[in-house]
């Protein structure tokens, strides 16, 4: 599968402001994956990194990193996944790089899935929702993580919002970090561990949607057998799977397959720094995001 701009059939179309009613986000992911191959690249502009490039770490630094990374590769990558939190630490200024990031990559044809993990209840997580996924902020995305830690239907707003605004969600479920497992395989009244349960929630909210539907889960890369406790309800629940802690955290394409097993064909694998520490070449990024491609589609063919 090639990395290259795909013309015509760019997923990501239109301004982040217009008001027309969008396919679903699934729909779209499906035809992104498939056309530019299954990668998400993340862009993570933390201090080590921008020292690693030769930019000081400060607002310059960030927006000269952030808009290499949106040039180099927005027009051929599926997805591109900020990490909120790098550029919310500048403070304002910093939410302006996201912003305009955002707008541009998703004009060149990106997926944008904003890393935010966001989580509460009530109007807050209204707020939040109006924040990321409302075609009338300057922050909307095509899709948003959240954490269903207060409870899977303390994400009622989001779910609704993102229905309504042909966007999608991706929900903490089994995470690539070592402390999550004591929250996300923990066993609720009924047996199953937690983040079976929030795979049992998303498969309800998935049900009807063809190719793919548009309510994902955070499932890591580097989890393998300690996944028993998710399998008996299925990672197949008809959504994404995004896939972290390939390269830096240890895993590989090649264990794609095992850690997946049936639902492999609906994860998208999510890298960072595997392909940002070839930066600040453009050209050079450019050859890593379409080498890793290569590699995910090959293994989850």
């Amino acid at each position: 599968m090639s990395l290259t701009n795909p013309g015509a059939a760019r997923p990501g179309n239109g301004n982040p402001r217009d008001t027309v009613r969008r396919e679903p986000f699934g729909t779209r992911l499906r035809r992104a994956m498939d056309t530019r191959g299954p990668l998400c690249v993340g862009i993570d502009p933390h201090a080590a990194l921008l020292a690693d490039w030769g930019l000081g770490d400060d607002v310059a630094g960030l927006e000269r990193f952030t808009r290499t990374v949106v040039e180099a590769l927005a027009d051929r990558v599926a997805v591109l996944k900020p990490q909120s939190a790098f550029f919310e630490r500048f403070g304002s200024r910093g939410v302006a790089v996201l912003e305009r990031a955002v707008a541009e990559a998703r004009e060149a044809g990106a997926l944008v899935v904003m890393d935010a993990k966001r989580g509460d209840i009530g109007s807050t997580m209204s707020a939040y929702a109006d924040a990321f996924l409302d075609p009338a902020s300057p922050l909307f995305a095509d899709a948003l993580t959240v954490s269903p830690y207060l409870g899977f239907g303390s994400l009622r707003p989001a779910v609704d919002r993102a229905r309504a605004s042909g966007c999608g969600l991706f929900v903490l479920a089994a995470t690539s970090n070592p402390e999550g497992a004591e929250v996300q395989q923990a066993v609720v009244a009924d047996g199953r561990s937690v983040a079976a349960a929030v795979l049992a929630h998303l498969a309800r909210e998935n049900a009807g949607e063809t190719p793919l539907g548009s309510f994902g889960a955070v499932v890591g890369a580097t989890l393998g057998g300690s996944l028993s406790g998710v399998q008996g309800v299925g990672l197949d629940m008809g959504g994404p799977l995004l896939a972290p802690g390939i390269g830096a955290q240890g895993a590989t394409a090649a264990d794609l397959p095992r850690v997946f097993g049936a639902a492999v064909g609906n994860v998208l694998p999510s890298i960072s720094r595997g392909v940002l520490k070839h930066g600040p070449s453009a050209r050079a990024l450019r050859e890593a995001a379409a080498a890793e491609a290569r590699m995910m589609a090959g293994a989850l063919a």
